[in-house]
């Protein structure tokens, strides 16, 4: 809804679930720190498999994926501990902390280095926003705001206090017919 209003800068996300294209999200808008199980590749060779047979024969042979060039494993296009983030991180995320004036996190622990150092990267004067169960990280700045609860919940509440619930409404319908 922010990307369709023209004021949503990006969204950093660690899920590995997609579920952020899946809605919708401008690619040019996303970064997903931690990858996506849309595609996969070799591990050694580098060559690129499709995301339905790697999954095929984890979840339905119950077997390590192997790369029809080389034999080696093929892995899905996610980050292991300990594996080098992809490289659009780092390529955005020090113009992003320095040029926004909203943070808006939703739904975390903040545990995961280094994406949970975003919101401490930000200039002291840039609003931050924590929709979250329970305050975590360090919310506790003169100008940060904590909604405490539910995150579809509350994201519903403050669109409607500016009246784009139904919008959201569509957004929702949009991404359950996908």
């Amino acid at each position: 809804l922010l990307g369709n209003k023209g004021i949503l800068q990006r969204v950093y996300t660690q899920n590995i679930d997609g579920l952020e294209a899946v809605a919708g999200v401008d690619p040019d808008k996303l970064v997903e720190c931690h990858g996506h199980f849309r595609s996969a590749s070799c591990i050694n060779c580098g060559m690129e498999h499709t995301a339905d047979d790697c999954k095929s024969s984890m979840v339905d042979k119950g077997e390590a994926p192997t790369c029809n060039n080389c034999g080696g494993l093929v892995k899905p296009s996610i980050v292991f501990f300990g594996e080098v983030m992809p490289s659009r991180f780092s390529d955005l995320v020090h113009f992003d902390v320095a040029s926004c004036d909203l943070v808006i996190t939703l739904g975390t622990s903040l545990l995961v280095a280094p994406v949970s150092n975003i919101p401490d990267w930000v200039k002291s004067n840039t609003h931050r926003m924590l929709i979250n169960r329970e305050l975590v990280g360090s919310f506790h700045r003169a100008n940060d705001v904590f909604l405490e609860g539910d995150c579809d919940e509350s994201v519903r509440e403050l669109c409607s206090m500016v009246g784009w619930e139904e919008e959201l409404d569509q957004l929702y319908s949009d991404a359950q017919s996908k």
